[in-house]
């Protein structure tokens, strides 16, 4: 039987779900940005900020961004003097994140399409690796993990902002109602695309616990692993270093 991976809800081949999760985000790409926002209530601004201040991107370190297209994680790295690699498998995404940064004026960032599974760049080549909000996408998230591994130098740092699971009473109902019924209502009225928010949503239920994942990146090769929870976990911080 051949392999199975989840696309939300479902369960179809790799290949569907790479064929699949790019449709999605070729769809979401021009209003992306702006979805992140209404979802979230600008929360997610504060929770990058966050993500980039626990990083502590130092000037003409290499940082590599993986998933990181419309530029959101990027712009925020390089302004501390960081040199950005800005690396997503979309191009719809890429072509996002170069149009904003012509419109900021910054033209220090390298942009480079990418499969997190198989990265072209040579081993032990950046000093840090991030990814925020991209990660459950990856078809084998093993696989990206264990890139990251491989690309970071000794002594480099892995850091992953990722939607987990709320474990505060009460709150997760009410967060479980408003994602599953009215996420998909702004994707239609917003983007003009129900299915694709849906999807996205149902890639959360369906991403490893916190613990689930921390063990993950521990087998990939990381020591030190810590997890950071936001909001009981709604969202969550994942790091670990190359030692």
């Amino acid at each position: 039987m051949s392999e199975q991976v989840s696309f939300g809800y479902e369960t179809v081949t790799p290949e569907e779900k790479v064929e699949r999760v790019g449709a999605v985000f070729s769809s979401v790409a021009r209003k992306y940005d702006i979805m992140n926002d209404a979802m979230s209530a600008g929360m997610h601004r504060l929770w990058k900020d966050k993500f980039v201040r626990r990083i502590k991107p130092q000037p003409n370190e290499q940082v590599l961004d993986m998933a990181g297209g419309t530029g959101d994680i990027a712009f925020r790295l390089a302004a501390a003097g960081a040199q950005v690699t800005v690396s997503d498998i979309n191009q719809d995404m890429l072509d996002v994140g170069i149009g904003r940064a012509m419109d900021k004026g910054v033209d220090s960032l390298v942009w480079s399409r990418q499969n997190a599974e198989e990265l072209s760049f040579p081993d032990r080549f950046f000093d840090a690796y991030t990814i925020a909000f991209g990660i459950r996408n990856v078809t084998h998230i093993d696989k990206a993990l264990s890139e990251a591994h491989r690309v970071l130098k000794h002594g480099g740092r892995f850091y992953c902002l990722e939607f987990s699971t709320t474990e505060w009473p009460g709150f997760k109902e009410v967060y479980d109602l408003y994602s599953h019924k009215l996420v998909p209502r702004i994707g239609s009225a917003i983007a003009g695309d129900a299915d694709s928010y849906r999807y996205l949503i149902e890639s959360i239920r369906k991403f490893p616990a916190m613990p689930q994942f921390d063990a993950m990146i521990r087998s990939a090769g990381f020591a030190r692993t810590r997890i950071e929870p936001i909001l009981g976990g709604l969202v969550a911080i994942h790091s670990g270093w190359k030692i």
